[in-house]
């Protein structure tokens, strides 16, 4: 089963006062080896030159991918940023087109029904991931879905062969139980985004979860 490890979701807003890149250089400092970009608010262009230089941060470091925004990171790919990939939801484009338009490159999905786990087995040639949440309510996103809870999380990790990332108001406290249930990673926002040691408070997260093997 493919490590994820620790994954950042790098959300612009999440990251105020501080800005997004402070945060994903602290991460990525600690030894993160993912991150994604999240910019709900941002203007398109806005997302591009995040992406641009967010990608000067991980290159050579951490996957970077971009959130949602296939155009943006076609875009940044473009102008040479070191983006490796996207991360979709079910609202987005199905995996297979997304696979198309992409070509070479990382595609996570974001799934928590049994449905939804069930037809992203049926594309998994698509899918490099998948994000299985929320675990608790989270105010990052306003329209998870129900929360599963850690148990709820295990059965699903049970339903699929594909890497499994729980996300979801995590801490470091849940990385043993979460990677003892066979979790490839734990995603966090705000549990770095919003710590006042971005790279301190990634560091622990790695220490908890590396200690959990």
């Amino acid at each position: 089963m493919r490590d994820l490890g620790i994954y950042l979701v790098a959300n612009t807003e999440s990251c105020q006062p501080r800005s997004t890149l402070e945060a994903i250089e602290g991460a990525v400092a600690a030894g993160v080896q993912w991150v994604q970009l999240r910019a709900k608010n941002e203007t398109a262009r806005e997302f591009f030159e995040l992406s641009i230089a967010a990608a000067q941060l991980t290159a050579g470091k951490a996957e970077l991918l971009v959130n949602d925004r296939i155009d943006v990171f076609l875009a940044a790919r473009a102008a040479g940023a070191a983006v490796t990939g996207i991360h979709i939801g079910q609202k987005d484009i199905a995996v297979r087109y997304a696979r198309e338009v992409i070509g070479e490159g990382i595609i996570g999905l974001s799934a928590s029904t049994d449905e939804q786990l069930a037809q992203a087995n049926a594309d998994a040639q698509y899918i490099d991931y998948l994000g299985v949440g929320a675990i608790r309510a989270t105010p990052t996103k306003k329209d998870h879905p129900t929360p599963l809870g850690i148990d709820g999380f295990l059965r699903a990790n049970g339903l699929t062969e594909l890497p499994c990332v729980a996300i979801g108001s995590l801490s470091a406290a849940d990385a043993a139980q979460l990677r003892a249930g066979g979790a490839a990673g734990m995603a966090v926002v705000r549990a770095i985004c919003a710590a006042e040691d971005p790279r301190a408070a990634s560091a622990e997260l790695l220490d908890r979860w590396e200690g959990a093997k």
